[in-house]
């Protein structure tokens, strides 16, 4: 072989090598992008895991807000807390917003989340300061995704496992962590069917008392799959008309009841019922948002003695 048939053999050994090398890259990173944005697979398979991924987290600490629109009026309540996945236990502390007059704030409400009810200190309407009032939630008509004013955090995860449709959004980031984000639609009735043991009776309650079991809702997982951040589309129908409602009236509002032109009040709110003879149903559009954080945070909730709970007459207002 002559040393100009060498050069050009090494010269294409070396531009196959290069170009080897290119394609690889390409290749490589196509499906380096493609596995970092469906590496989690389904979208409507991981939703319905979304909830596990919190079990097997134990705890967190949670943030909560929940917006309220109603005939042209718009409150917002929020709350901070715990919560114990594993147990189904969590506390917040809710603040709700100030009086239509605007003269002073109430103070903050105590709730403790348990697997079918819910316990709420500094509650007013009539309820002695050191007592509690405790609402099982299967009784409530909107499961208490709504009635407390917070959605309970494991409650919102448990919506998920009733995901019908969803999509990956894209990349993000929640409070500085990196997440991915889905949107989609989630159905009650489905969700209640999978829920836990302690959450099913509730969404179930959901399922039949929104103005829709469908459940429009925005998510965001970390990498470990754990909810970081979800904002749920909540729809219900005010006005009843006159039924009982006794477990309802129970929490017919954390707020002051002489506020009855609050959303959430006992007249008007998903616990309520209309008047006398009834009244005009009137759409109600929630929007609840948690955030969850702090993964691993101890966590000691203790629930009331029976001889601390409040069994007197809630105040009507």
């Amino acid at each position: 072989m002559t040393e100009r048939q060498r050069r050009q053999r090494g010269a294409a050994v070396l531009s196959g090598i290069v170009a080897g090398v290119c394609v690889c890259a390409a290749g490589c990173s196509a499906t380096g992008r493609a596995a970092e944005d469906g590496r989690a697979g389904d979208p409507v398979e991981i939703l319905h895991r979304a909830a596990d991924a919190l079990v097997e987290a134990g705890t967190s600490k949670a943030r909560t807000s929940m917006e309220m629109a109603a005939g042209g009026t718009r409150v917002t309540i929020r709350g901070e807390g715990v919560y114990d996945y594993r147990r189904q236990l969590g506390e917040l502390k809710v603040l709700l917003p100030q009086d239509p007059s605007g003269a002073s704030e109430h103070r903050p409400i105590t709730e403790l989340l348990a697997p079918g009810a819910l316990f709420m200190k500094n509650r007013g309407a009539g309820v002695p300061a050191d007592k509690w009032v405790r609402v099982e939630t299967a009784t409530l008509s909107d499961g208490n995704l709504v009635t407390g004013g917070a959605t309970d955090p494991f409650a919102a995860a448990e919506v998920l496992r009733g995901t019908r449709t969803a999509t990956y959004v894209g990349r993000t980031e929640v409070a500085g962590t990196a997440v991915r984000h889905y949107r989609g639609t989630a159905d009650l009735a489905v969700a209640a069917r999978d829920a836990s043991a302690g959450g099913r009776d509730s969404l179930r309650a959901a399922a039949k008392g929104f103005a829709t079991a469908r459940v429009p809702f925005d998510v965001y997982l970390d990498d470990e799959g754990r909810i970081r951040k979800i904002r749920h589309r909540f729809s219900f129908l005010n006005g009843r008309g006159a039924d009982d409602g006794r477990g309802e009236r129970a929490a017919k509002d954390a707020n002051d009841p002489k506020d009855t032109n609050d959303p959430k009040d006992g007249h008007g709110g998903p616990g309520g019922h209309g008047g006398p003879g009834g009244r005009p149903r009137q759409a109600v559009a929630v929007a609840s948002t948690t955030l969850l954080y702090d993964f691993g945070a101890p966590v000691e909730v203790r629930l009331p003695a029976a001889d601390d709970i409040y069994a007197g007459r809630i105040a009507e207002g």
